[in-house]
């Protein structure tokens, strides 16, 4: 599968995603020390919400065009819109952004002047967009590489804090199994680091697998998160989307199930779905 993300940026699995994310940010930020942000797999800077492919889609109208028209935004959720809302134009709560931050320009609204990013991205194309994307910021690190391997090249950044988003498209079969290989190679590089690592749910049982798979790695502290619209079993289609978090920022779990009591039913589509935040290794 050619995955490409312009027909599915803003949908319900990127504001589930990017909310965790800019929570994760915005726990590094209380402390005055440096951080390094590293995102294996970054894609491009933003997408289009106007173009062919995404309104081909429309997915981002019952994504982020739902989050943009509520009232009451709970404050762990308003950084992550106030934000989006800044990047792609969007001056009205009514009015659909032109577009849409991906997670590295995203991250970069919340850096700091003593703060750093590494992005790296596989695909030729995208990883030239990102180029031009941050060109002249001094601040930003671009490498056309492979996003596991940035893990070992990168690996313990010299801040010796901060956080690595990895966000595979998912078009090799044995997906899950190289992310645990190198979630697990990295953690014992650099065992204090702070993970995420965002999954797709079609069927259960490669989750599940690849829960057992980390639970025996020896990695510690391991909180998962999932939001799922339909029941997750159905296996064709994405049914809901998770984060497995290593090191995740003191009582991340309790703002994590109050962040999903909000998102989910405005994001749903049904009655069928489900949240879920669970420790996978305890504290």
């Amino acid at each position: 599968m050619n995955y490409s993300h312009a027909y599915h940026a803003g949908n319900f699995a990127d504001v589930f995603k990017h909310v965790v994310l800019v929570m994760m940010v915005q726990a590094l930020r209380k402390k005055e020390s440096p951080f390094c942000y590293l995102d294996t797999h970054a894609g491009t800077g933003q997408y289009d919400l106007f173009s062919e492919a995404a309104q081909k889609t429309g997915e981002a109208k019952d994504g982020i065009g739902r989050i943009l028209r509520k009232q009451n935004i709970p404050e762990a959720v308003l950084d992550y819109v106030t934000a989006v809302r800044e990047m792609g134009g969007a001056s009205d709560v009514e009015e659909m952004p032109r577009y849409y931050p991906g997670s590295p320009r995203l991250v970069r609204n919340f850096l700091r002047p003593q703060d750093r990013m590494v992005l790296t991205e596989l695909r030729e194309e995208d990883a030239l967009a990102l180029k031009q994307e941050f060109h002249g910021d001094a601040q930003v690190g671009v490498h056309h590489t492979d996003g596991y391997g940035a893990l070992k090249a990168f690996l313990p950044p010299k801040e010796n804090r901060g956080l690595v988003l990895i966000d595979p498209p998912f078009e090799r079969p044995d997906e899950f199994r190289a992310a645990a290989d190198a979630l697990t190679a990295a953690w014992q590089r650099w065992p204090r680091g702070v993970y995420a690592f965002w999954y797709p749910i079609k069927d259960r049982p490669p989750i599940d697998k690849f829960e057992r798979i980390v639970k025996a790695s020896g990695i510690q502290k391991v909180l998962v998160a999932e939001l799922c619209l339909l029941p997750d079993t159905r296996g064709a289609s994405l049914n809901g989307c998770g984060m497995l978090l290593i090191n995740p920022p003191w009582q991340m779990d309790e703002a994590l199930r109050g962040v999903l009591a909000w998102l989910w039913p405005r994001l749903r589509t049904g009655e069928l779905g489900k949240t879920r935040v669970e420790w996978l290794v305890p504290e």
